[in-house]
């Protein structure tokens, strides 16, 4: 076994290990069937490793006809389409974008004053830039939080468990710009664009696929500035024409984990840099993959979970798709 079909072994045993039970039982059959199949993984092992995520794979697969068959019937199909799996795959990046992220980076968003003006790295379609237009339902023990527009309940509805006994400050943001930097950005008023980001819903999650159909046609609505290139490249340009008068705030929900480790922190730094250092920075990331953290983080007595921080200060422990949240930062008021 070389080092590449290794390393396609081990990656798809860690996710029907780590990431798929709980979340789709179908995704953790494939990974596990691909973890103990040589043949499969060869034919994987020849796709870009930066284009080999399972998520991404198996999503390419269903928009390619594969459908989700039990793996016997699946793994014949990859072997007989080979050839258009590895070149469709080398074309695509993994670009959830999940609007209940929104749920997480709501509470951080509440910490700072407004109007703001709101760029996203890795925005793909820019789902996560519309904080304002969705409404809320934090439940907990502490209490329930409902927040709508002020023009109502939004089509799209986000339900996010709060754990402990703090609940998340919340206020509706005042967003006046918004853009996004992506490789590959994605026009939310395209059929293909919905076909895309829907088929990249795991299956089994229920609510998932339609939550992505309603915040493309909010997004569709009022689209966002779309820039192609590379965030570190970019992120000086496209800030610049944020207007001067609204607070700077940059997001990365979730889109450290796709740049190589020394990008990461070339990134970061150049956050901390932009707009002279007076621009804001929240971000939602696992605990242990940068060292952006104001203070360390102590891995072993974390609740699990990604660190929601706002320019490093760790405010909170969540679900990395927005689906709990447990808010640890101290004094935090609840705003409604």
């Amino acid at each position: 076994m070389d080092a590449d079909t290794a390393a396609v072994a081990e990656r798809f045993g860690r996710f029907a290990r780590d990431e798929a039970p709980g979340r789709s039982e179908r995704y953790a059959q494939w990974a596990t069937g691909i973890a103990a199949d040589p043949a499969v993984q060869r034919v994987l092992a020849r796709i870009p490793a930066r284009h080999r995520q399972p998520p991404l794979v198996f999503a390419v697969a269903r928009l390619l006809g594969s459908g989700e068959p039990p793996y016997p019937q699946w793994r014949e199909w990859v072997l007989a389409h080979a050839d258009a799996l590895v070149a469709e795959c080398a074309s695509r990046s993994l670009q959830t974008n999940e609007p209940l992220r929104c749920a997480a980076l709501l509470p951080a968003l509440a910490l700072i004053d407004g109007p703001l003006a709101l760029l996203e790295i890795g925005a793909s379609a820019g789902l996560c830039l519309y904080s304002d237009r969705y409404s809320y339902r934090y439940r907990g023990p502490a209490g329930q939080i409902a927040l709508d527009p002020p023009d109502g309940p939004s089509p799209v509805v986000l339900e996010c468990e709060v754990r402990g006994e703090r609940m998340p400050p919340v206020t509706r943001p005042e967003i006046v710009w918004r853009a996004g930097i992506d490789l590959a950005p994605l026009d939310p008023a395209a059929a293909e664009t919905e076909a895309w980001l829907t088929g990249l819903v795991w299956p089994g999650e229920d609510g998932r696929r339609e939550r992505v159909a309603a915040a493309l046609r909010i997004a569709a609505a009022d689209p966002p500035v779309l820039r192609a290139g590379d965030g570190a490249a970019r992120l000086a340009e496209v800030a610049a024409s944020a207007p001067p008068d609204a607070t700077l705030v940059v997001q990365t929900p979730g889109v450290l984990a796709h740049i190589p480790r020394a990008g990461r922190h070339e990134l970061i730094a150049g956050l901390r840099a932009v707009a002279g250092g007076r621009a804001r920075w929240i971000t939602l990331d696992h605990p242990t993959l940068h060292e952006g953290w104001a203070h360390p983080i102590d891995a072993d007595a974390w609740p699990g979970g990604f660190a929601l921080a706002l320019d490093g200060e760790v405010l909170a422990a969540a679900d990395p798709l927005g689906g709990w949240l447990e808010w640890r930062a101290g004094g935090a008021p609840v705003r409604v």
